[in-house]
């Protein structure tokens, strides 16, 4: 600690050697600076206040029916591009600055330089924004704001109006393309069911079954047909046994015998009504033809006794025409059933083809009504999303939506706001000081002295014994008497000038 005192107190000695240089340089930096702050341009400041509306009455009437804009984020937005190149762009034109620019380079520095100058404050939550701009041109400053209020009212009208036109553009081109494919879905989808009538279910049931009551209708046909095949077999034997039993009778009429026919007569009757309700193999049916067998051998043998009868008509059975005549009936009912059951197996095989292919001829219907569908449902919502965007779009432009009011118009105070001169001779006051300093610190480094014994002893490395105190004369304590005194004179000088050129900036600015 010693040590760094000590070698503070030789940095100062130095800067003492040589205090009329730091006074000299603190003079010439205190002139240039001043002369500096004084000869800058005057800048004046243009501002402009407006307030944006975003608060209708039309929000809460319109959201059930379209989208509401989000007029906060639009103004968001719209603050955050306003100084955007095309903007900045458009201003250059608007205020006539571009009449100067020969170079791209040029352009590209003003662009540079207005959107450095140029300040836009506020926010969204209170939605009031500041517009403000510099220039040594008062005019200039306030055409610049003036211009720039309008970019920033028209930019939260004209884009979404733009907007809106092409989405509803877009909307459009997006209907047409769709009624394109619901056309060819309806062309496609009407030329299936002509080529696949035949294919496709109907309201009822579908085929398969269709083709199971078919095939019942078959088995329950081809049924019938087998019993009247039966019967009319039946009726085919009966009648063959009946004609032998007429040609024995004829044999055997001579010797006729009442009781025996009167009893052949009855069974053969009631073997006509078994035989037309039940088969051959019946027990009764059995019976009764045994027992009628047993009667016309007793005829027979009778009938070898006496003398036939030569009159065949005698003997003529009526049963037996009875049954030709029911025999005609079964032959015409079993070719009327034979007929039905081959349509009903045309009908089983034409819904036993058609039913294999239908599953394919119904995917791909239900593929095309798929389209169809998803066509139709698209096409429906974008007729809905057209007049609903032409709605948004209309809410959206209506000034009611978005309203812009100016709060303070452009304007331009009489006194310019820049540069702070005074915070800058102030500046300039301490930088001469710092600058004095600095330059006798230099020269006693540059032309070093020992000043004390530690910085002889730190530099030699050698102890030192003693030192040797200088006597002055008192015409030399008179000397530097009157030099310290002109020392701090010219210090209380400068820092009195400093103090009246900065009254003097106070008052004037």
């Amino acid at each position: 600690m010693e040590e760094q005192l000590a070698q503070l107190i030789a940095h100062v000695k130095g800067i003492w050697k040589y205090r009329w240089l730091a006074l000299a340089t603190a003079w010439l930096v205190a002139i240039a600076g001043g002369i500096v702050v004084h000869i800058l341009p005057d800048k004046y400041e243009a501002s402009a206040r407006v307030f944006v509306d975003t608060q209708s009455i039309l929000k809460p009437l319109l959201s059930g029916m379209t989208t509401v804009p989000n007029v906060e984020q639009q103004v968001g937005i719209m603050s955050r591009t306003l100084l955007s190149r095309p903007n900045l762009e458009r201003l250059v034109r608007m205020v006539d600055l571009d009449i100067k620019i020969n170079t791209p380079k040029e352009k590209e520095e003003l662009l540079e330089k207005l959107a450095r100058d140029i300040k836009l404050a506020g926010s969204p939550h209170d939605n009031i924004y500041t517009i403000t701009y510099n220039n040594e041109n008062p005019k200039l400053a306030k055409d610049v704001v003036r211009s720039l209020l309008a970019i920033f009212v028209e930019a939260g009208i004209g884009d979404k109006k733009k907007e809106s036109e092409n989405a509803v553009s877009f909307i459009d081109d997006q209907i047409k393309s769709y009624e394109e494919k619901l056309t060819a879905a309806e062309n496609a989808r009407k030329e299936f069911m002509l080529k696949n009538s035949g294919l496709l279910s109907r309201q009822g049931g579908d085929y398969n079954s269709k083709l199971m009551d078919a095939t019942d209708t078959l088995n329950q046909a081809r049924l019938e047909l087998h019993e009247a095949e039966q019967a009319r077999d039946a009726l085919k034997r009966q009648i063959a046994g009946d004609e032998a039993d007429a040609t024995t009778a004829m044999r055997a009429a001579a010797a006729s015998n009442p009781e025996l026919d009167e009893r052949l007569q009855a069974l053969r009757k009631n073997l006509d009504n078994l035989q037309m309700q039940f088969t051959s193999a019946h027990p009764d049916i059995i019976a009764t033809q045994r027992l009628i067998a047993q009667l016309e051998e007793r005829k027979r043998e009778e009938a070898k006794i006496r003398r036939p009868n030569p009159d065949r008509g005698a003997n003529y059975s009526p049963l037996l025409q009875k049954l030709t005549i029911s025999l005609a009936e079964a032959e015409a009912r079993v070719a009327s059933l034979r007929a039905r059951v081959d349509e009903y197996a045309s009908r089983v095989n034409r819904l036993t083809a058609m039913n294999k292919a239908v599953p394919e001829v119904e995917a791909q219907f239900a593929q095309l009504n798929r389209d169809y569908q998803i066509n139709k449902e698209n096409y429906e919502k974008l007729l809905g999303r057209r007049e609903a965007a032409k709605l948004a779009g209309d809410l959206t432009n209506t000034t009611d939506m978005l309203t812009f009011r100016v709060v303070d118009p452009p304007m331009v105070p009489p006194t310019p706001a820049g540069p702070p001169r005074l915070k800058l001779f102030i500046g300039v006051v301490f930088g001469a000081i710092a600058a004095g300093i600095g330059a006798a610190f230099l020269m006693s480094k540059v032309r070093a002295t020992f000043l004390t014994q530690y910085s002889l002893r730190e530099v030699t490395g050698l102890p030192v014994l003693g030192t040797v105190g200088m006597y002055w004369t008192e015409q030399e304590r008179m000397r530097h008497r009157k030099g310290n005194v002109a020392f701090v004179g010219s210090i209380a000088l400068l820092l009195i000038l400093c103090s009246g050129v900065a009254a003097r900036m106070l008052v004037m600015y």
